[in-house]
């Protein structure tokens, strides 16, 4: 007898199946069982957006829902490619959103009178775009040099998965899975420091 979470993935996956093959509908209910899950990676990327930052949970959770459901005929693996995708899609639509904001603040027209919180808070999401794309750019950079390792950042990091959940993702080794973790994040650090 299967439990009540086995049968949810496997309902998960017959559904992202309906889903490649054009079944918006199967897509719209992934979500939404997914939902809980969604809201935790987008906590998490909330998390370093400064003050000033009016994006909250549930709207990067629904911007990524409509950026998901506007893929054409994407193969869905398994429940963990979806949110993977989902932490790509809502890593997108910060660095859009900070571009949006600068974009705003720059093209405004208005006078710069005095410095006040709302200067200090726009800093601040100028820096934040400026660090989200430059993590962005360099995980590109990481994918293309080592694609797996780009695929475990994205899995542990922005889906928040454990080693073993990434390692069975990925179909690779725990011990694979925190060789590239380690290696990863170091080289990241290194080209995000330079």
């Amino acid at each position: 007898m299967s439990t009540p979470q086995t049968s949810d993935q496997g309902d998960i996956t017959k559904l992202l199946r309906h889903a490649g093959d054009g079944d918006a509908s199967a897509l719209q209910r992934v979500l939404g069982l997914l939902h809980d899950r969604l809201r935790g990676i987008a906590h998490r990327q909330l998390a370093g957006e400064g003050e000033g930052h009016t994006l909250e949970t549930d709207g990067l959770v629904h911007e990524a829902y409509l950026r998901l459901e506007g893929l054409d005929r994407i193969q869905w693996r398994d429940r963990q490619h979806l949110l993977a995708m989902a932490a790509r899609t809502m890593r997108r639509v910060l660095i859009d959103y900070a571009e949006q904001r600068r974009a705003h603040k720059r093209g405004g027209g208005e006078l710069a009178v005095t410095l006040d919180m709302a200067d200090v808070a726009m800093a601040a999401v100028d820096r934040r775009a400026d660090e989200l794309h430059a993590l962005d750019e360099a995980l590109e950079r990481l994918s293309a040099l080592n694609p797996r390792q780009s695929q475990v950042v994205e899995c542990r990091f922005f889906v928040g998965l454990s080693v073993e959940e990434t390692a069975e993702t990925l179909e690779l080794s725990p011990a694979t899975v925190k060789r590239d973790w380690t290696a990863a994040r170091a080289w990241l650090n290194r080209e995000l420091s330079a």
